[in-house]
């Protein structure tokens, strides 16, 4: 086991103690955080959605003038929204898109190409604001899902009813480029699995030059149909959800390029294979053609294809196949160049890396053991190209600048922070968003050398922020390694309370450990409620297990058909490690986890019996038949062909062997994790007699949170362990001393 690295600050004597109901009070703790920045085509403003400081669920539209360093709101989403209730459609995408749940006001807007103006959707509504800060309501566009403006700002198009619509800006109705959408039938949307798992949003692609839009229609008529109640403190909602789960139809995919003259739409050939998904589209930058990503239902081949938008035939340009016993994970870091070539990120030599197709020939422009996570812009005269990635340190991700010629890679952010970075396309300018342990998230317009050339959040903890008045008992992280069973290194994160002599600490010990997402160890900033829970005198733990991302194929495809397994075994070596340590108390090791963490706190206390002295389980997939299509069968393979997979990664078969305190709990209206999950495990339990906790949540989805819920939520959690772990670890050390 490697040594930590140990950072602990002083603590003064007058630090202010945190409350749980301050942890989720507004003003927010982390202090003002802008989203969704982007600089004005003229560069004079940057605009962000920013939560409001009296309630901090509840954004508006805020313009920076980047010559002065004046800020203003632009838009208050209290004075020009209607305050009306939004689409049962518009709710359920919010849903899909985990950064827009729970929240309201303005969270999405576009600038026109001019730069003159911002489309701007509020409760439901579509506004056209001004740069002085005036909107007016578009009418027409009432319930418009997927809003945008054309790329040359004459149109905006929207999804209505389950067809697109495209209305002048200049004045004039709204008219329809399809006609067929109703019932099972969508025009415009991406399907449920392209919006959970695949992190497409849209349906629809507008033709650089206005004349042409790249449309979706799919069919939901072959997927299964799911009856969900949606519980809540009202009643319950019957819900005849058409939900895709592991080895059962997807919907039917086409694509259409349609025209704005009336003519009949041109369908694109997308092969032989109709049980695909449609991963990307998007359009050359001349308009010539359309670039396609087909993706095969087992998600081991992945086709780009060239499309002629005026006939539909397709090219195919190159394939990308997955190893064995692996599987492709999708990408945005793409981009077509002037010259002809291609910028493409492929984990084909087992990492995630920038690669250069031309001609049919393939160069690697960044190479060896770490990861190129996104795209950020190319400056294809200055024959750079800016990305993001971990090659100086598994825990920080940075901005470097990488050679087209010869793939040197220079890193332009500082060492210690997790940055991530936005430009403006040629590599001119960035906008870095940073936070390390000690520091919530700022933000700052930086050069293209990576110098920071004006703070546009600064976000200093110090004077009125928020988290100001308890920096001083603010503990910080100490990091380590230690060995898998394979001799894998894993990272795990640990901060403490100010360690008394002699005292032993019960362990709070956090994990998720699924596949497809972020890591949880980084040196960025981990948030006020660990902080809270290490005052409350925890030790907080986590470790990222095999299996997990960010760590290159290798690494993550350990997991391939094979959930509960080496997650279950690299959680419990952190647990092993916690219990070796002289200031732990081995008796008293709690455990947590929601989604994927819930069915590994179920895992966990299945297959390592007495180590854990309780789990909680959020929202937990029980069974992985009951999980959707592109997730569950991407890693776990078809249930129709690999059965026993399925049999031994589920929860349900061995309920039984549970004999540490659990207490279980879900929303009783998620649409994502079926409660159909928890109540087939509370049953399988019940019927062998094994005793547990549940707590429910009316009303709430995936995301159980808000005004007053977080509160409950955590109020439940602690109580639990407070009586499972910190009191029944004290008397039975009491016991052992006696």
């Amino acid at each position: 086991m490697a040594a930590a690295i140990v950072n602990v600050p002083a603590v003064a004597a007058d630090r202010a103690p945190l409350t749980l109901e301050r942890v989720f009070a507004s003003p927010d703790l982390a202090g003002p955080q802008p989203q969704a920045l982007r600089l004005s085509p003229d560069g004079t403003l940057l605009t962000s959605v920013r939560p409001r400081t009296d309630e901090k669920e509840r954004f508006d539209l805020w313009a920076l003038d980047t010559r002065t360093g004046q800020s203003r709101m632009l838009v208050d989403s209290k004075k020009v929204g209607s305050g009306a209730a939004l689409s049962e459609a518009e709710k359920m995408q919010r849903e899909r898109d985990r950064s827009l749940t729970g929240k309201t006001g303005i969270l999405t807007y576009d600038w026109s190409p001019d730069g003159r103006t911002l489309l701007v959707p509020i409760d439901g509504d579509l506004y056209l604001a001004q740069r002085d800060g005036g909107a007016r309501r578009i009418e027409g566009t009432k319930d418009a899902l997927n809003p945008a403006i054309s790329p040359r700002g004459r149109f905006v198009s929207f999804v209505r009813d389950q067809n697109l619509f495209v209305q002048p800006l200049a004045g004039g109705a709204p008219r329809a480029l399809s006609r067929d959408g109703g019932g099972t039938v969508h025009w415009g949307e991406a399907e449920f699995v392209a919006q959970e798992e695949m992190d497409r949003r849209t349906g629809y692609w507008w033709s650089p030059d206005e004349t042409r839009v790249a449309v979706a229609r799919f069919d939901e008529a072959p997927v299964q149909v799911s009856v969900r109640a949606a519980i809540g403190d009202a009643g319950t909602k019957i819900y005849e959800q058409r939900y895709p789960a592991a080895g059962t139809p997807n919907v039917r995919i086409a694509l259409y390029v349609a025209g704005l003259d009336g003519r009949e739409p041109v369908k694109v050939d997308l092969g032989q294979d109709t049980d695909i998904y449609l991963a990307r589209v998007d359009w050359l930058p001349d308009g010539s053609a359309l670039l396609v990503q087909r993706q095969n239902r087992a998600q081991t081949r992945l086709d780009m294809l060239r499309v002629d938008p005026a006939t539909g035939k397709a090219t195919l340009l190159f394939t990308e196949k997955a190893g064995a016993k692996s599987w492709i994970n999708l990408t945005d870091a793409y981009r077509w160049m002037a010259d002809g070539s291609f910028l493409w990120r492929s984990e084909r030599d087992g990492f995630g890396h920038l690669w250069r197709w031309k001609a049919g020939t393939w160069s690697q422009l960044t190479k060896g053991p770490w990861v190129v996570q996104g795209l950020v812009a190319v400056d294809e005269p200055g024959g750079r190209v800016f990305v993001t990635g971990n090659k100086d340190d598994v825990l920080e991700q940075h901005l470097y600048a990488v050679d087209l010629k010869t793939g040197a890679t220079t890193r332009l952010t500082e060492r210690g922070w997790w940055n991530n970075a936005v430009g403006d396309g040629t590599g001119t300018r960035f906008i870095v968003t940073r936070s390390n342990s000690a520091q919530p998230a700022q933000t700052y317009l930086a050069d293209a050398s990576g110098k920071r050339v004006a703070w546009i959040n600064e976000n200093a903890v110090t004077g009125a922020h928020p988290y100001a008045p308890y920096l001083a008992a603010h503990r910080s992280p100490e990091f380590g390694t230690l060995k898998a069973k394979d001799g894998t290194t894993l990272y795990w994160e640990m901060i403490s309370p100010v360690r008394e002599p002699g005292k032993r600490y019960p362990v709070f010990f956090e994990h998720y450990g699924g596949p497809g997402t972020g890591q949880m160890v980084t040196r960025g900033w981990q948030g006020a409620l660990a902080q809270y829970l290490v005052q409350q005198g925890w030790i907080y733990f986590r470790i990222d297990n095999r299996g997990s991302y960010n760590r290159g194929k290798a690494f993550e495809d350990q997991i391939w058909h094979a959930m509960g397994t080496v997650e279950v075994a690299d959680q419990q070596a952190g647990a092993q490690y916690l219990k070796s340590l002289p200031f732990v108390d081995a008796r008293r090791v709690a455990t947590y986890g929601w989604s994927y963490g819930g069915y590994l706190s179920l895992k966990m206390l299945e297959k390592t019996p007495g180590v854990y002295a309780a789990a909680v389980a959020g929202a937990p997939v029980t069974d992985w038949r009951l999980y959707d299509t592109h997730y569950t069968e991407r890693y776990m393979g078809d249930p129709r062909q690999v059965a026993d997979a399925y049999d031994a990664s589920g929860t349900i078969v061995d309920a039984a062997k549970i004999a540490d305190p659990l207490l279980v709990i879900h929303g009783m209206a998620d649409d994502n994790v079926f409660l159909d999950n928890t109540t087939k495990m509370a049953a399988a339990m019940q019927r062998q007699g094994v005793p547990f906790e549940m707590m429910l949540y009316p009303g709430q989805t995936h995301r159980v949170g808000g005004p007053g819920v977080s509160v409950h939520l955590w109020r439940t959690i602690l109580d639990f362990l407070e009586r499972h772990v910190k009191r029944e670890g004290a008397v039975a050390g009491a016991a052992a001393r006696n």
